[in-house]
C-alpha cells in the first residue's frame, strides 16, 4: 500500500513512517497542501491522509480541489478531536473517512486498509436498483432513471445501506453502521443532513423515492411508481 501524507508535521511523519514501513506501508510526505496536489497528480497512491489544520492551503481547501478535480483515490482526514464541524464538513466534501488526533499508528493503520477494502472493486462487486436509482458499488457511480449523479463517498455509501434494504425501512440510528461508517460519530441531525443534501442531488422526485418514516428512519421505494 502506497499512502500520500498530507500534514506539515514532521515529526507525525517520522513516526508513522517507522511504524509503517515494517508492515509494507509506504509512506510519502507533502509538508503543505501545494505540495500535497502536485505528489498527488504524480499518481500511484491507494489512499491520502489529510490534516485538516495546515497554514496557507488548509485540509479542506485540498480536500475540495482533489474531488473538483475527479481523483477518486480515498482520503482520510486527520482532525482535532472533538472538531465534529471539520468532520462533517469533510465528509460533504467527499472525504472517506476522519481520525481525530493523537491517534494510534495501529488505529491508523486499520483505518487506511478499510478504506482501501471499501475502494476495492472487486471486495464491492455489485448493481443495485430500485426506484429508478442505480447504484455501481464497484465504480462508486449512480444513476437516476438512466442519468448519471455526482456524490460523495459517504453519499454513496448511504445510498447502498438503503437500496440494499428497498422497501424496508432503516432507523436514523443504525444508517451509518449499515453504510459501513459506524466509525463516523456523528449525531443522528447530522444524518438527516446527509440525507436532505441527497434527495437534493436525487432530483425532484426524491423525497418520494426515499420517504421519511417519522421517529424511525427512512425507507427506498422498490420501484418509482410504489413508492409504498
Amino acid at each position: 500500500m502506497r499512502v500520500l501524507l498530507i500534514d506539515d508535521d514532521a515529526r507525525l511523519a517520522e513516526l508513522l513512517i517507522g511504524y509503517f514501513d515494517p508492515q509494507g506501508v509506504s509512506l510519502v510526505h507533502a509538508n503543505n497542501g501545494h505540495n500535497g496536489l502536485h505528489q498527488l497528480v504524480a499518481g500511484g497512491f491507494d489512499v491520502v491522509l489529510l490534516d485538516v489544520m495546515m497554514p496557507g492551503l488548509d485540509g479542506l481547501a485540498v480536500l475540495r480541489k482533489i474531488r473538483d478535480a475527479g481523483h477518486r483515490t480515498p482520503i482520510i482526514m486527520l482532525t482535532a478531536r472533538g472538531d465534529e464541524a471539520d468532520r462533517v464538513v469533510g465528509l460533504e466534501l467527499g472525504a472517506d473517512d476522519y481520525v481525530a488526533k493523537p491517534f494510534s499508528p495501529r488505529e491508523l493503520l486499520a483505518r487506511l486498509r478499510a478504506v482501501v477494502r471499501r475502494a476495492d472493486p472487486a471486495a464491492v462487486a455489485e448493481k443495485l436498483t430500485a426506484a429508478g436509482i442505480t447504484v455501481d458499488a464497484s465504480a462508486r457511480e449512480a444513476w437516476v432513471d438512466g442519468k448519471p449523479v455526482e456524490l460523495t463517498g459517504l453519499e454513496i455509501d448511504l445510498l447502498l445501506a438503503l437500496l440494499r434494504r428497498a422497501g424496508r425501512v432503516v432507523p436514523r440510528s443504525a444508517l451509518m453502521d449499515l453504510a459501513g461508517r459506524g466509525d463516523v460519530a456523528v449525531g443522528e441531525r447530522a444524518v438527516d443532513v446527509h440525507i436532505s443534501r441527497l434527495r437534493k442531488k436525487l432530483g425532484d422526485d426524491a423525497a418520494q423515492r426515499i420517504r421519511t418514516v417519522r421517529g424511525i428512519g427512512y425507507t427506498l421505494a422498490r420501484s418509482a411508481d410504489d413508492p409504498s
